[in-house]
């Protein structure tokens, strides 16, 4: 392995990183992660683990110095000691000019739009009465978004009104937060499509995945998604557009609309593996976590095509439980044909937290999906304590 990076520092030790040194580990990487949680998922399995909070400048040097190159499984993290890093010779990717753009949803749309890449329409708003005009522009119901920090459906309102406004405005800070408005989408359908670009430029892009969500919470990703050809084209030469602008290195996830036509429009981009991608471990030749090793240590992208279609299921805290973390269910599951089950080591459960997934692949994706409803019935994560 002469010119490749063979010490990865990666920033956030929960079940994206654990998944990622998974996959590092078989090709002989020394992996250092920094986590404030100390027995967090990524804890066991990892050569170093600094116990710091994300924004701690001091601990995130010591991770490069510990480290050829750095990536990080989630967004929310100080992208301004990484441009830092980058100045003084260290190898950030995705870099952090990619990142610090992506962290802000108004900047990620902007960028794109320039670069003729399909977005809902969308305007930066500071006020009631500009949330009020953007409503007159677009319509209702419309979107109110907070920019920065928000997922899994948090930092998002559905203003159904003009009487609704106010409200949207005060849950989303009133005023504290940088806020944008955005026309809601007529979609019939949510995919997402990953994409990896490596250090030399070359892109290796998923096949469509068709996302289900409950609560905003992902809930199922069914692949390949029920779509036409011509729409599935579109979708990934999209997701291989937003990969040219970002010039990025590693894994991106594309999350976009599909309207009645066919018509596609990008809503997020992730600089990271992402939960949809979870089906790439049993029904892809390379999946999302190898690729980004691959992408980001410098060595040549595998083989991104579909093996046989597949269906996962994120495995969410039960309601109405939580403490020390329980797993019921899991022999059942297993015992299920061509279901695999992922659980994540997270100590503590709580309502609607992501504890585990499970894929289930099929000669067709209809049987992938019955044997997926039948396993998703019988496990169970749940806490020792009644709330």
């Amino acid at each position: 392995m002469e010119n490749i990076h063979k010490k990865i520092g990666i920033i956030g030790g929960g079940q994206l990183g654990q998944m990622m040194i998974l996959e590092a580990k078989k090709m002989g990487f020394y992996i250092t992660v920094l986590d404030p949680t100390l027995n967090c998922p990524a804890h066991t399995i990892v050569d170093e683990h600094i116990v710091a909070d994300f924004d701690d400048e001091k601990a995130i040097r010591l991770l490069a110095e510990k480290s050829d190159v750095i990536t990080y499984e989630f967004e929310h993290i100080n992208a301004k000691v990484l441009k830092d890093l980058e100045k003084e010779g260290k190898e950030v990717y995705p870099t952090a000019t990619s990142l610090e753009i992506i962290q802000n949803k108004f900047l990620q749309k902007t960028l794109l739009d320039e670069n003729d890449v399909p977005v809902p329409d969308f305007v930066e708003v500071k006020t009631v009465e500009d949330i009020i005009k953007a409503g007159n522009t677009f319509g209702f119901p419309m979107l109110l978004k907070a920019c920065t920090g928000g997922y899994d459906g948090k930092g998002n309102y559905v203003v159904k009104n003009a009487d609704d406004v106010e409200n949207g405005y005060k849950v989303l800070g009133n005023g504290t937060l940088p806020l944008m408005a955005e026309r809601f989408y007529p979609f019939t359908m949510e995919i997402s499509v990953l994409a990896c670009r490596a250090i030399n430029g070359d892109i290796k892009v998923y096949p469509v995945a068709e996302n289900i969500h409950f609560d905003n919470i992902l809930d199922e990703t069914r692949v390949p998604a029920a779509i036409d050809e011509a729409t599935t084209n579109k979708a990934m030469s999209l997701a291989k557009r937003v990969m040219e602008v970002f010039n990025g290195v590693g894994m991106f996830c594309m999350e976009m609309f599909v309207d009645k036509n066919g018509n596609v429009a990008i809503n997020e981009v992730a600089p990271r593996p992402h939960n949809s991608g979870h089906y790439t471990i049993e029904a892809c030749v390379t999946s999302q976590f190898e690729q980004h090793i691959r992408a980001v240590s410098g060595l040549p992208l595998g083989d991104a095509s579909l093996v046989r279609p597949a269906i996962m299921r994120n495995i969410l805290g039960e309601d109405g439980f939580k403490g020390k973390t329980i797993v019921l269910g899991a022999d059942q599951c297993l015992a299920i044909p061509g279901v695999m089950l992922h659980v994540y080591g997270k100590e503590e459960s709580k309502p609607k937290r992501k504890m585990g997934h499970l894929t289930a692949t099929g000669k067709t994706l209809t049987e992938a999906a019955e044997n997926a409803a039948q396993a998703k019935n019988v496990i169970k994560i749940t806490g020792e304590i009644k709330m």
